[in-house]
């Protein structure tokens, strides 16, 4: 693996860290991390107050041209929905779901983190 997608992956993983303590600090319960079915992966979910909710995490540098959650484009959305699918019969939900967008864009030693509520 290169060294620039190395750095990438690194920059992904604390970008996923950093939204699921996001999510816990404003009472969310997360209930999974880089779930894998159905062809997709959800990198959380999470849920509050009746509400369960698949969260895509885009992670950038400071100096990246495009904000984060311009990544997630229609292929991304369905494997996302697909994982979602296999998800919520596997677990049996039979309550409100969504699909929400963390972006953490790190620009120095700040970290932004923006949630985009029904992003899909």
């Amino acid at each position: 693996m290169g060294l620039a997608m190395e750095e990438s992956r690194r920059t992904g993983l604390l970008g996923e860290v950093l939204a699921a303590r996001h999510l816990r600090d404003r009472g969310w319960r997360v209930t999974s991390a880089n779930y894998r079915a159905g062809g997709g992966e959800v990198d959380i979910i999470a849920e509050k107050d009746g509400l369960c909710v698949f969260f895509e995490v885009k992670s950038r540098t400071g100096d990246a041209l495009f904000a984060p959650a311009t990544a997630v484009n229609y292929g991304k959305e369905e494997r996302v929905k697909s994982a979602a699918a296999a998800f919520i019969s596997a677990k049996k939900i039979n309550f409100p779901t969504r699909f929400d967008i963390i972006e953490v864009v790190f620009s120095g030693e700040e970290q932004k983190v923006n949630h985009i509520e029904n992003a899909f």
